[in-house]
């Protein structure tokens, strides 16, 4: 059995960000099962395609009769696998695949209803049952306290001995761009369908590595203004909401990419300890090598945590200090402008014996004492910082 190549280095997003096009989900050929079904393909032993896109029970039959003998000269067929994609089918379109395959019943029910908890499951050794969280970057000109920054969405892969179904969940995670892919390295499709579920799973993992890249920016972006002194961080001057509020929104963001990557480490271990039958050794070594990289996004994800924290109370902290500094200020002035009420208070009492009150110098020399005792706290003030 030839192995596995080795798998695609990562790459990390170059700045500026670049916008991304938006997938297209239509597609040209759709099954008669429903208009759920974006793809079906048969492959042989060797991952090479046995005809054009067809029929689900069309392409099975292909793979389980040997079929593909009118369609290839050599003959062979048998020994290969379908791959069937599906975007959110209903229960009535995915009942014919459903009966087709033997599938579990409660795989189905999950497979769909969305909003599933990543999870590697196992059904008397003849079918394995995943579920993978997508995730994707909503492109925005700045954070604001209403930005979505992280968009998810589901595939569920289901794994036989000859055949991939896949059911995915959301705008985005299209596996167009991974079939041809594959298609283009025969030998990772001769694996079977354990290659495709490690396909699939490493470029999900994949995506969690640029998403995060993309959401370290917005991070930076934040960091730098809540230090930046000619802008400040906030208030109705800076857009987009409060900074803390705009904090906040970050760390709501960054807990939907937490609960996509955090429980998948479970399913891959699974994936790369586990013996099974449906996935060669050889290809367990390939799922440590994803979970390695899901522990590299995790771990990125707690290091965005503690330096959110670490944001929100440098913010708090100078949002702190200016109210200490305003109330210094309005100290100072309540203190300055004590003095004249203090004395225009005593005069203004209207005793006859009061003193210099007959005195045609007092007048002037009464404002005059003001005027210096003003200026001289005033100067105090601005000698200590209050001003």
């Amino acid at each position: 059995m030839p192995t596995v190549p080795v798998v695609r280095s990562l790459r990390r997003v170059v700045r500026p960000r670049v916008p991304r096009p938006a997938v297209d989900l239509s597609h040209p050929v759709r099954s008669p099962l429903g208009t759920s079904v974006v793809s079906c393909v048969a492959y042989d032993r060797e991952g090479t395609r046995l005809m054009a896109e067809c029929g689900v029970e069309e392409a099975l039959a292909c793979v389980r009769k040997g079929g593909a003998a009118d369609d290839r000269d050599d003959g062979s067929g048998d020994g290969g696998f379908v791959w069937i994609g599906l975007h959110e089918p209903g229960e009535a379109e995915f009942e014919g695949i459903t009966e087709l395959f033997g599938l579990h019943p409660l795989a189905v029910e999950n497979a769909l209803e969305p909003h599933q908890r990543p999870k590697a499951e196992w059904f008397g050794g003849e079918m394995m049952f995943a579920v993978l969280k997508t995730v994707s970057y909503v492109e925005h000109e700045k954070v604001s306290t209403t930005s979505e920054v992280v968009d998810t969405g589901e595939i569920v892969v289901f794994t036989g001995a000859d055949f991939v179904i896949t059911v995915r969940h959301g705008r985005h995670g299209s596996l167009g761009p991974l079939r041809e892919e594959l298609e283009s390295d025969p030998e990772r499709l001769a694996q079977g369908p354990a290659a495709v579920l490690h396909a699939i799973a490493d470029r999900v993992v994949d995506d969690y590595l640029l998403v995060a890249d993309e959401v370290q920016t917005d991070i930076d972006e934040l960091e730098s203004q809540v230090f930046a002194s000619e802008a400040p961080f906030g208030g109705s001057g800076s857009g987009g909401g409060s900074g803390t509020s705009r904090v906040y929104q970050i760390k709501r963001e960054l807990l939907e990419l937490k609960r996509a990557t955090l429980p998948l480490a479970r399913p891959l271990e699974l994936l790369s300890d586990r013996p099974n039958r449906l996935i060669d050794p050889e290809i367990r070594k390939y799922f440590r090598d994803v979970a390695d990289h899901l522990a590299r996004v995790t771990e990125q994800i707690a290091s965005f945590d503690a330096l959110l924290d670490s944001i929100l109370q440098a913010h708090l902290a100078q949002v702190s200090t200016a109210q200490n500094e305003g109330m210094r200020k309005i100290s100072a002035w309540v203190a300055i402008v004590a003095v004249p009420t203090m004395v225009c208070g005593i005069y203004g009492m209207n005793f006859d014996r009061m003193p210099e009150l007959h005195w045609r110098v007092g007048y002037p020399l009464v404002l005059v004492v003001i005027a210096v005792t003003c200026v001289a706290m005033y100067r105090a003030f601005r000698r200590n910082g209050w001003l």
